[in-house]
């Protein structure tokens, strides 16, 4: 179970680097638009805060590795459980604020690797 949580968080963080990329370099890239539903205009527009979000983004891929090579394991147990549950609300948030599958996109890998985080020995 143990290995099973580690590769939902490794792939959690990596997801985050990803919103990283998009939001702070390809924000006004056809990509970043196709995804939000923004006009170039629009997109423009709000480039800086995009850029702030994705800052953000790329602190939770940070602890989330931080989480995976830190010791003592207990430590380490403590650093998964409070970088997924920011994951998880952070999740909440832009799925009530923004679109509904934000939830799934970013909250569901955070949430199956809590669970088997918690559920490992």
């Amino acid at each position: 179970m143990t290995i099973i949580a580690n590769i939902l968080i490794a792939v959690t963080a990596l997801l985050h680097v990803g919103f990283l990329v998009l939001e702070m370099f390809f924000w006004t890239a056809p990509l970043a638009r196709k995804v939000f539903r923004m006009s170039q205009e629009r997109a423009q527009a709000t480039k800086v805060l995009a850029a702030n979000q994705g800052l953000y983004n790329g602190f939770l891929a940070a602890g989330l590795v931080w989480s995976l090579i830190a010791s003592p394991p207990e430590f380490a147990f403590q650093l998964k459980l409070f970088f997924l549950v920011c994951v998880i609300v952070a999740a909440i948030y832009g799925a009530w604020s923004v679109k509904p599958r934000i939830f799934l996109v970013q909250g569901g890998p955070a949430i199956l690797a809590l669970l088997f985080t918690v559920l490992a020995p």
